[in-house]
C-alpha cells in the first residue's frame, strides 16, 4: 500500500499540473473530463500533464481516490494539490480562481 501511495504522490507531483481523466485530452471517454480538459485549455494551457485513468490498474485508479479523498472523475492537481473535479474547475474558472491558481505555479492564465 505505501508503493502505490508513493506511485501516486509521484505521479500528482510529476508537473506542476496533472489531471486525472477518463481517456485523452484529444479523445476524452466522458463528458466531465471533457469539460476538464476543456476548461484547462480556456486557461491558455496548451499541453499539460494528464493520466487516462482507464489505462491505469484498479488498485492505482483506487489509490488516487484515496490520496485525494475524491471518489470520482476528473481529478485536477496543481502544484500537487487536489482541485478538485470538472464542476469545481468550472466554478474557479468562472470566477477567476483557476487562472490565478495556474499563474501562481507559473502556467499560462
Amino acid at each position: 500500500m505505501e508503493d502505490l501511495k508513493r506511485q501516486v504522490q509521484q505521479l500528482v507531483t510529476s508537473a506542476p499540473v496533472v489531471l486525472f481523466m477518463k481517456g485523452t485530452p484529444q479523445f476524452p471517454s466522458c463528458g466531465f473530463s471533457s469539460r476538464a480538459a476543456q476548461v484547462l485549455k480556456a486557461c491558455g494551457l496548451k499541453d499539460f500533464k494528464y493520466v487516462n485513468v482507464l489505462m491505469e490498474p484498479p488498485e492505482v485508479q483506487q489509490a488516487v481516490c484515496d490520496y485525494g479523498r475524491w471518489p470520482t472523475w476528473p481529478q485536477l492537481y496543481i502544484a500537487g494539490e487536489l482541485v478538485g473535479g470538472a464542476d469545481i474547475m468550472t466554478e474557479m474558472y468562472q470566477n477567476g480562481e483557476l487562472q490565478q491558481k495556474l499563474a501562481g505555479v507559473g502556467q499560462a492564465a
